[in-house]
């Protein structure tokens, strides 16, 4: 059987389907839809040059890959390659062939240094150093049961703290952004961020499909968004944090764990039952908070880093 690379076309429902199915059965423990699979391509921004490229079989998606330079940071000639293959079509080179296109486009705009997470599995380990990547940080995805398991008890408010859903603020979520992007630039990372467009937070943060204003929560402080949790969901059953912080002037007043378990229960409440999410290694503060709501690690990945020239 011939495997054709090709770049998958948004418009069309059965590449954004196929391409959402080989990620749900790889990586389940990050939420995509055919529909967020289309908005990411359409929205992205000019200088991501972003690709999402497909590897099919007689009309099949078998194989993935997300394409793309590091936009959003001070450091230029950063790109990246996420690449999964369908479980039960691995071994019959649909990676290196994802390899082979992505390294073409990166190299055609001017990518130095190329990023890309993978499982920690030895055959993936080995692919990937087969390849000339060298082994970086990791992170873990975390699993935590809605239905059987047991939250913690949502817990007395300290004074002039109060928590409230983001989509309160939807007539004006500069607040949040501004939030954002303080948190992210502090978050361990091989990549150094700078979240400065507000127009494109709105566009890939905001108004993306699986984002969920009304499970998302911030505590504020005197009336100033101080901490937050942002969710997003599948359209099924399925929940997950995609970002957890606290400003730097409120940090080690726990805001971040009450936004979390207000988050979480109305998670639950609204009938969701898994939720999702991961954390550098190195973030133990955050892990710990994690390990308290009742989150087990269910996977792991390692950042593999090459220098192209």
């Amino acid at each position: 059987m011939t495997v054709i690379v090709r770049e998958l076309r948004p418009e069309v429902r059965a590449d954004t389907e196929g391409f959402a199915h080989v990620r749900h059965q790889a990586l389940p423990y990050i939420l995509f839809t055919a529909d967020s699979v289309a908005y990411d391509v359409t929205h992205a921004h000019p200088d991501a040059h972003y690709v999402p490229l497909v590897a099919e079989e007689d009309g099949e998606v078998i194989g993935t890959a997300n394409v793309g330079m590091v936009h959003d940071s001070p450091e230029p000639g950063q790109g990246y390659i996420n690449l999964y293959v369908h479980p039960e079509r691995t071994r019959r080179g649909v990676g290196s062939l994802l390899v082979r296109a992505a390294d073409e486009h990166l190299a055609a705009q001017g990518a130095t240094k190329v990023f890309a997470w993978v499982l920690d599995e030895p055959g993936n380990r080995v692919f990937a150093e087969r390849h000339g990547y060298r082994a970086s940080r990791s992170a873990h995805f975390l699993r935590l049961d809605l239905v059987d398991g047991s939250l913690p008890p949502l817990q007395d408010l300290p004074p002039g703290v109060e928590l409230r859903p983001g989509a309160d603020f939807a007539d004006d979520p500069r607040p949040l952004f501004t939030l954002d992007a303080e948190t992210t630039s502090d978050e361990p990372s091989d990549v150094d961020y700078e979240f400065t467009d507000y127009e494109a937070w709105l566009e890939g943060t905001w108004r993306h499909p699986l984002f969920s204003p009304e499970l998302t929560s911030i505590a504020l402080v005197d009336g100033r968004p101080a901490a937050f949790s942002a969710a997003r969901t599948d359209g099924g059953a399925r929940y997950g944090t995609v970002m957890t912080g606290t400003a730097r002037a409120f940090r080690g007043r726990g805001l971040a764990k009450l936004a979390k378990n207000d988050s979480l229960h109305r998670a639950r409440a609204a009938g969701f039952t898994e939720a999702f999410t991961g954390n550098d290694t190195g973030n133990g503060p955050m892990l710990a908070i994690n390990k308290w709501f009742g989150y087990e690690i269910c996977a792991t990945e390692v950042r593999f880093v090459r220098e192209l020239g």
